[in-house]
């Protein structure tokens, strides 16, 4: 009667046990690990099949009842609960792994465009300073200003104004690669951390987003107001490993005066950072 017991309860736990690996499953993308996880849940089936069939053999072989007979419906049932917990805890750990990264995206992404906020530039900076310095490899950034936003939002309204933002950030998140990384810096700028990219790039890439920016319908036209369109002026900046700083925050300055420079001089323009920036 024990053993019957066991065996019956072990089942069941197995059953049970299909419920966080269903959820584990549901909350992967498609790809290795969540294939992983089908196969696990496969090896279960398998379980519960040689659960089953164990049962049907001791009901035709006689059921035991010595404690030496009783091992292996013990095992079975501690190992129906082992599963259990394994997968339960895989569900729960899985959930709280959730739970902190959409926390941590909330508290480095700018609620507004999507892009990562200033929060996360002295982090980001820092790990690309590290690593440039280890590997002895280059990165540029070019920090970006909206020319003339002050009258979009006067004429129009900061909602208008705040579309405008949205438009802009997805467009250049559109259109960098991977590894870049765009930074709502403040208001209307947006600052663009390029690992592994000379300034002759940094320049390239800069004087195409210029373009694409100036060519594009920011917010469309309706009743009582025209198509919006806006022009970019960037500051472009690379950091050199001969050049000795000790920080990565040097890079982001050389940027911000090179576009200080681009405005000063009519707007809607490219200029890279010169050595004379480091004395203003």
């Amino acid at each position: 009667m024990l053993a019957t017991v066991l065996l019956a309860q072990g089942i069941g736990i197995l059953v049970i046990a299909m419920i966080p690996i269903r959820a584990i499953i549901q909350q992967l993308p498609t790809g290795t690990t969540r294939n992983r996880w089908k196969i696990l849940s496969g090896f279960i089936g398998i379980f519960f099949i040689g659960y089953i069939l164990y049962t049907i053999l001791m009901f035709h072989s006689g059921i035991p009842t010595t404690p030496t007979e009783l091992v292996v419906p013990f095992i079975f049932f501690f190992g129906a609960i082992f599963i259990y917990l394994v997968c339960s805890l895989s569900l729960k750990t899985t959930e709280d792994l959730r739970r902190i990264y959409i926390l941590e995206q909330e508290t480095i992404t700018d609620p507004l465009t999507g892009m990562f906020n200033r929060r996360y530039l002295d982090r980001r900076i820092a790990e690309e300073f590290q690593r440039a310095m280890r590997f002895v490899q280059t990165f540029s950034i070019f920090l970006l200003d909206i020319d003339h936003f002050k009258i979009v939002n006067d004429l129009y309204g900061h909602q208008v104004g705040d579309a405008v933002l949205q438009k802009l950030g997805h467009l250049l998140m559109a259109s960098v690669r991977e590894v870049d990384v765009v930074i709502r810096y403040g208001g209307e700028e947006i600052l663009v951390i390029l690992p592994n990219t000379s300034k002759e790039n940094a320049v390239e890439l800069a004087e195409r987003l210029r373009q694409q920016i100036e060519t594009t319908v920011m917010v469309a036209a309706v009743p009582r107001q025209p198509a919006i369109n806006i022009t970019v002026s960037i500051g472009v900046a690379e950091y050199q490993f001969s050049d000795g700083w000790d920080n990565g925050q040097k890079v982001v300055e050389r940027a911000d005066k090179a576009l200080y420079r681009a405005k000063e001089k009519g707007r809607n323009q490219v200029l890279v950072s010169q050595i004379c920036d480091e004395s203003g």
